[in-house]
């Protein structure tokens, strides 16, 4: 391919992803943005995505760090397979996901009589939310971690367990900070997916104001109440976050 038209076609893609975020900036003026997300419903959303997202990364930090250490330094039977379920949720699509959650955890689910009997009900509740939102990030963060932890050298581990460390002191000491851009990097990406999280929250959570309507649902209601400021200008908060988030992780890449 010549040069000519590589530049042309990559003009032409460039300007593809980047004409609609433009044209969501033009179709608000600063007044109507100011009042649109200082609204009621507006703030609501934003304060409960606030919320499950940061519930949703403590989750994913707790349990998927041990899970991407295992990983990266140890064979085990099944790992191949124990890998292949961590990744099943980012080719899942979302809506099946969803799906898959209120099937398994809903009221008329696989184990929603073993929770009712406990009297926890999950579907269509604030918890259904981050449970929606772990599921489909939480492998961002397990795979940017085992490629963290994976990248620390063995013998530096080795030589703080000559010096008396354990090993939950050598993984803190020593694992954790040498892996920590990777952990950060990882965190990042899988808030960032947790904020905007839509398909599988709204099929195993609903779109209820106050309970489950996060940023991106609120969007979607907006558009189907004819809302469209509303809705532009929640949409121009994720794409403000979404290009705080790439800058981040960028920046940790180099």
């Amino acid at each position: 391919m010549g040069r000519g038209a590589a530049v042309f076609a990559s003009a032409l893609l460039v300007a593809f992803i980047a004409i609609p975020v433009l044209a969501l900036a033009l179709r608000t003026d600063p007044a109507t943005f100011v009042r649109s997300v200082a609204s009621e419903g507006a703030r609501t959303a934003l304060l409960l995505s606030l919320v499950t997202t940061t519930i949703t990364l403590a989750l994913a930090l707790f349990l998927g760090t041990p899970l991407a250490h295992l990983l990266a330094r140890s064979e085990f039977a099944g790992k191949r397979i124990v890998d292949a379920v961590v990744d099943l949720p980012i080719v899942l699509p979302p809506a099946v996901a969803g799906l898959a959650l209120l099937v398994a955890f809903g009221r008329r689910g696989l184990l929603g009589p073993a929770l009712a009997g406990g009297g926890i009900q999950l579907s269509f509740t604030t918890t259904a939310v981050v449970l929606a939102q772990l599921f489909v990030a939480v492998p961002f963060y397990i795979r940017a971690a085992r490629a963290g932890f994976s990248g620390v050298e063995p013998t530096l581990e080795d030589a703080s367990a000559t010096l008396g460390y354990g090993a939950f002191g050598t993984f803190v000491r020593v694992t954790v900070p040498l892996a920590l851009p990777s952990l950060i990097g990882g965190a990042v990406l899988t808030w960032a997916r947790a904020l905007g999280e839509f398909g599988a929250t709204i099929m195993f959570a609903g779109n209820l104001p106050g309970v489950s309507q996060t940023v991106p649902l609120a969007v979607y209601l907006g558009l189907e109440s004819g809302d469209v400021e509303g809705a532009v200008a929640l949409s121009l908060v994720l794409v403000a976050v979404s290009m705080i988030v790439l800058a981040i992780v960028k920046s940790l890449q180099r």
